[in-house]
């Protein structure tokens, strides 16, 4: 059984897309065309021309994934999850929409307007809150998890935000109480602590302001029914009834992302084939970390 996955923010690249545009087909071409004038800007010629830099900005590099991962379901000839075998989707933080429209829940253009709100939301919210992440290598889920409720218990932030896979777990929170637990986390056997270069701290309440902002956006656009399962990085649960796939879609700013757990439901529940829809090949090697054994490949 196939399970189609969709990257987030981390696996963009300079030139993304570029081939695809190229060589893709005119459906695939008339993506990025809609998405600069959707934007209101030439994200097209960001993702083939731009620097490193240009497309590590918030509001440039969701926009581009989402794109990038939509314009490859394309792909998929008349991307249809029944007649071609795919029984569920996921997607790693951002790409949760990619997956959503994959599957027919939102359309590309609301779509692409949901993900740049929430990139704008998320941008300011960063900057109320100096604030950061980082990558915890080699420890326990619990661990983390007690280490991150000490310091959270002596007044600053910190939570675990990715658990990417057995051994790989991401902390958010303010600069200060994300050190505190740097700290913690080594004396307690982490291989090692990797501060991450992002803007701020997603999925962690300090996101609580574009959470606000992201769930009037969402409370404002028509969702469908998905032709398939998706399985929610809130709680690694299938889901199909719209009202629960917004309200999912909304809490997820200031929650984790449970992305070792949606792998093993969706392979407890008959996946055997995870093919990655985007660019990059990350989350390809974190299923598999997972799940032993199981095939992965990319559009």
């Amino acid at each position: 059984m196939k399970a189609y996955v969709f990257p987030g923010q981390g696996s963009q690249f300079k030139g993304m897309g570029l081939d695809l545009y190229k060589n893709g087909s005119p459906v695939v071409k008339k993506l990025f065309e809609q998405a600069d004038r959707i934007l209101g800007f030439d994200l097209t010629k960001i993702m083939f021309e731009g620097t490193d830099e240009a497309l590590k900005q918030t509001n440039v590099t969701q926009p581009a994934i989402f794109l990038h991962s939509v314009a490859l379901a394309k792909t998929v000839k008349d991307f249809n999850p029944d007649q071609f075998g795919v029984a569920m989707v996921a997607g790693h933080s951002l790409g949760e929409f990619s997956a959503l429209v994959a599957a027919g829940s939102l359309s590309f253009e609301d779509g692409l307007r949901l993900v740049s709100q929430r990139a704008e939301a998320m941008q300011r919210a960063c900057e109320m809150n100096p604030s950061t992440m980082a990558a915890v290598l080699g420890l326990d889920d619990a661990t983390i998890e007690r280490i991150c409720a000490d310091v959270m218990a002596s007044g600053e932030v910190v939570v675990a935000a990715n658990y990417n896979c057995p051994g790989q777990v991401v902390i958010s929170g303010s600069n200060e109480g994300v050190r505190l637990a740097g700290e913690k986390l080594k004396e307690a056997g982490a291989k090692r602590v990797l501060l991450l270069p992002v803007g701020g701290a997603f999925h962690s309440p300090l996101m609580e302001p574009a959470r606000e902002e992201l769930a009037e956006a969402i409370a404002d656009t028509p969702f469908s029914l998905p032709r398939c399962l998706i399985y929610q990085n809130v709680n690694a649960q299938p889901a199909t009834a719209i009202q629960t796939i917004k309200a999912n879609l909304i809490a997820q700013l200031t929650a984790p992302v449970r992305w070792t757990q949606s792998v093993e439901a969706m392979t407890a529940d008959g996946a055997t084939l995870f093919i990655e829809c985007g660019p990059g090949k990350v989350l390809q090697g974190l299923v598999k970390k997972i799940v032993a054994g199981v095939e992965v490949a990319s559009v």
